[in-house]
């Protein structure tokens, strides 16, 4: 895939890790935005992340760091350190060294996942990440859907992808009919792009019925650039979660997750082989846009048709606010592909 012309350390959430992956205790080595960082979490069930090289003599506390209590413990020299990255104690002096701090990340933890907020500048979060399963105000609760994690998840690593070229997909009405063989285009219902958190509501059907009687369709959440839920209604009753986050300068890891609703009367901590099938053809439609996205070169301005010039107008406009303030994404196209 040709490499993108567009910032790879946008401002936002993005997914590092789902839940289950950080046990109590567990030390979870990544790397994300070109760095070294790591997961961990307490005794209390806290989850942390933070760089991964300890600041005494940079050791790296993914390689023989262990959690004890509510600190991690560097494997060089001992020093403990919190979850807010401060120095603890320095086993063989009488005070901890307080001008020395690892970066940590803030963490938001549901939906069975882990985002951090990663900004250049440091500054704190200003907006927060919809939870799919809780978010769209209908009431419905995790008790609703079958656990995800381990039966109907999808992680592609290392992926040539920026998070742009996904969110872009949820105003791409033509792609469905091509991409996901649906009888009909979809027919757009809402975009809201007016704040950080943008809305996406959309009619679909994937069975041939008149267009006047379709009544079915998606709402999508769209937290910043790198996490999207959906919600299907008229349809098999599912939630699904996608993330994009960057590795490097030219790569992305991608985690897609759905739940499908439970059967009334329902609590068994299982999916039955029913929601195991409806979690994989979903899965399967999100594999097909995965694997245009590998393939596909940024194009600024692009060709649009009117049709589609209100939508991705909108959505591009709206992700310039996560670049640098001095970021001209034409201009960067064009010297991309003039190079």
């Amino acid at each position: 895939m040709a490499k993108t012309p567009l910032p790879m350390k946008p401002t936002g959430w993005f997914q590092v890790a789902w839940s289950a992956e950080i046990a109590v205790g567990a030390v979870h080595r990544m790397h994300y935005f070109d760095t070294e960082m790591i997961a961990w979490r307490s005794a209390a069930g806290q989850a942390t992340v933070m760089d991964a090289y300890c600041e005494h003599l940079g050791a790296h506390l993914g390689f023989g760091g262990t959690v004890d209590g509510e600190i991690i413990r560097c494997p060089f020299h001992g020093w403990e350190w919190n979850s807010e990255g401060r120095n603890v104690c320095v086993p063989y002096e009488k005070r901890p060294n307080k001008g020395r701090r690892i970066r940590t990340y803030p963490v938001e933890e549901h939906s069975e996942s882990i985002f951090i907020w990663y900004d250049e500048q440091r500054r704190d979060p200003y907006f927060g990440v919809a939870a799919a399963l809780t978010g769209f105000d209908d009431g419905k609760s995790e008790a609703d859907y079958y656990p995800a994690y381990g039966h109907s998840t999808l992680y592609e690593p290392g992926v040539e992808i920026h998070p742009q070229y996904v969110m872009e997909n949820g105003v791409d009405f033509a792609h469905f009919k091509y991409v996901h063989d649906t009888p009909l285009v979809p027919e757009f219902t809402r975009h809201d792009f007016d704040a950080p958190v943008s809305y996406v509501d959309f009619t679909v059907a994937f069975d041939d019925v008149p267009a006047d009687e379709i009544n079915s369709g998606v709402q999508a959440i769209n937290s910043g650039i790198g996490v999207a839920c959906t919600k299907s209604w008229g349809m098999i009753d599912n939630r699904t979660l996608t993330a994009v986050t960057p590795v490097d300068a030219t790569t992305s890891d991608v985690r897609f997750t759905t739940w499908i609703g439970r059967k009334p009367g329902d609590d068994s901590p299982e999916p039955t082989s029913r929601a195991l099938r409806h979690a994989a053809g979903v899965i399967e439609q999100f594999s097909n846009d995965v694997h245009i996205w590998k393939h596909q070169r940024y194009s600024d301005p692009p060709a649009l048709s009117p049709k589609e010039f209100a939508g991705f107008t909108a959505i591009r406009r709206w992700a310039t606010q996560f670049y640098p303030d001095d970021f001209d994404p034409v201009a960067a196209a064009r010297a991309h592909t003039t190079r």
